[in-house]
């Protein structure tokens, strides 16, 4: 198998390197895979240049993925903690000697700049694979259950974790690395082999984590990766014991109606229009700095971003000017590497128009366009970092999930406008509050309909991966991270010993009437009193 080689450099990272690694991936990519009559173009958001073709999976293919898998598993499984650990290690050392040609491959398919791609992306890849290798066996470890029933007493209780099997994971385009083989890693932790379906516009990167596994050891078709048409998504799902989905509400709603047909589990990460509350007294040179990186950062296309800030009246003009002041400094082109650029390329035409409906919509209907507004001419996909002031609810970058970048900011009277239009949304991911009284604070996150809440900071809370991280109403179902991040690609078996037992219990037959007044007697004394 030809391998994924790019130029390795410590200050630079020019196209033709990234270029490179783009094809000898696809080159790679048709090792061992059937292929469909049509080739997948991958191009480089930023240019406009195709940078690979990839030869696609058809049914057949994919019926022989899921075979290998099936077949992988269970000597995967009986490797036990400890042999998968130290090969999740492993793998994670490769990525960190790997990390610049990573992050190359992710900049020339996904468009972001540099340093998104090494710290968002790379920087999680390694952090997670030593953090599912040592936490592993203690979040999956067998539970002792202690009961106060008294038909159970002397009884050995126990709760097992046991790998679900095949997972298929189905990733989005926003996130090559962390958001598709970052949600196979804990499956894999867990004993499950694991096939994984790039998005289409950003496949490279999942390739070259799957000749990562290859070298450090991983056992054949333990993971796969399977570049395919969108349309074949459903089989998939109707092959594997669990789904993770991350990508549109619109879409995850169609995998779980999929995932239906067979009672396949489904983990949904979904749409969001994350909220920005900022308080009157809060540190406001602070909360320009985040409102501006955390809504432009990875060119907005980020599910936990900032999408939209409700500011009280006392401090709307100023806050607005420090807004203003630090996204007109902000640098947006072609990444070339290390320092070149803080906005890179949008990833999708698709997402472009949408971010240009958005900003159109909002300047009609009287919002002031202060910073950006417009698509950078030229062959790359690109759109202004934007600061849209006075939105209000009835404008679309206020209403629908826009990713892209641009940051849209409505004036408040008080906190409790900011709360009630801040949970005025479908959606419920992510959200934050800014103020200096984190009392306070902590009490406004109670009040925000969202999976997770931070107070004055945004984001990073997806880094702890201790904590879980999942959406609520329409944002999506299950979580990622903590306990619940890998026991989701398990099946739960409860376990009842029973050592020491007379012949025959109380309770079992023949029924008396002398016994049944006995036990009636039992359960009034063990719960016949009131509490309090």
């Amino acid at each position: 198998m030809a391998e994924v080689e790019t130029a390795r450099r410590t200050g630079t990272s020019d196209g033709e390197g990234a270029q490179a690694a783009a094809q000898a991936a696809a080159e790679s990519s048709s090792s061992g895979r059937s292929s469909t009559d049509s080739r997948l173009e991958v191009r480089n958001p930023a240019t406009g240049e195709v940078i690979a073709r990839l030869e696609q999976v058809d049914s057949a293919g994919l019926a022989a993925m899921v075979e290998r898998a099936r077949a992988a598993q269970p000597a995967w499984e009986a490797l036990g903690f400890e042999g998968r650990g130290r090969l999740l290690r492993e793998l994670q050392q490769w990525v960190l000697r790997n990390d610049t040609r990573i992050a190359d491959t992710i900049v020339a398919e996904n468009g972001k700049a540099f340093e998104d791609a090494l710290l968002a992306e790379v920087g999680y890849a390694a952090q997670a694979l030593g953090f599912w290798a040592k936490r592993a066996p203690k979040y999956l470890a067998d539970e002792k259950v202690h009961s106060n029933s008294p038909f159970v007493f002397g009884r050995k209780l126990r709760v097992r974790y046991a790998p679900v099997g095949l997972v298929g994971v189905i990733g989005p385009w926003n996130y090559p690395l962390t958001n598709n083989f970052g949600d196979c890693i804990p499956a894999l932790a867990a004993g499950n082999a694991v096939i994984l379906k790039p998005a289409s516009l950003t496949p490279l990167t999942s390739l070259l984590l799957e000749e990562g596994t290859r070298e450090v050891g991983f056992p054949e078709g333990v993971f796969q990766v399977a570049v395919m048409p969108g349309s074949m998504a459903g089989e998939l799902i109707d092959a594997v014991d669990y789904v993770m989905f991350t990508g549109s509400t619109e879409v995850g709603r169609k995998v779980m109606e999929r995932a239906a047909r067979t009672l396949t589990p489904v983990g949904l990460e979904l749409g969001g229009k994350d909220p920005m509350i900022v308080l009157a007294d809060a540190d406001l040179e602070r909360a320009a700095n985040a409102a501006v990186y955390y809504s432009m950062q990875n060119t907005g296309q980020t599910c936990i971003s900032i999408e939209r800030v409700y500011v009280e009246e006392p401090v709307y003009d100023e806050f607005v000017r420090l807004v203003v002041e630090k996204a007109r400094k902000l640098r947006i082109g072609r990444p070339s590497g290390p320092g070149s650029v803080d906005v890179g390329a949008m990833t999708s035409p698709e997402q472009l128009e949408i971010v240009e409906r958005h900003v159109r919509d909002a300047a009609e209907k009287g919002a002031r366009i202060l910073v950006g507004g417009k698509r950078v001419d030229g062959d790359g996909l690109f759109f202004e970092p934007t600061v849209i002031a006075d939105a209000d609810h009835s404008m679309l970058c206020m209403r629908e999930e826009t990713f892209g970048p641009t940051l849209p900011i409505m004036k408040v009277r008080d906190v409790d406008e900011a709360i009630r239009l801040a949970n005025d949304s479908p959606y419920g991911l992510q959200a934050s509050v800014w103020t200096r009284d984190t009392e306070k604070g902590m009490r406004v996150a109670r009040q925000v309909e969202a999976g997770a809440c931070c107070v004055n900071d945004a984001l990073v809370n997806y880094l702890a991966l201790e904590l879980p991280m999942g959406g609520w109403k329409a944002s999506g179902l299950g979580s990622r991270h903590g306990a619940d991040g890998i026991r989701k690609y398990t099946k739960r078996q409860s376990i009842l010993v029973t050592r020491f037992a007379p012949k025959r219990d109380l309770h079992m037959f023949p029924y008396r009437a002398r016994t049944t007044r006995l036990l009636g007697r039992l359960f009034r004394l063990l719960w016949g009193r009131r509490s309090g």
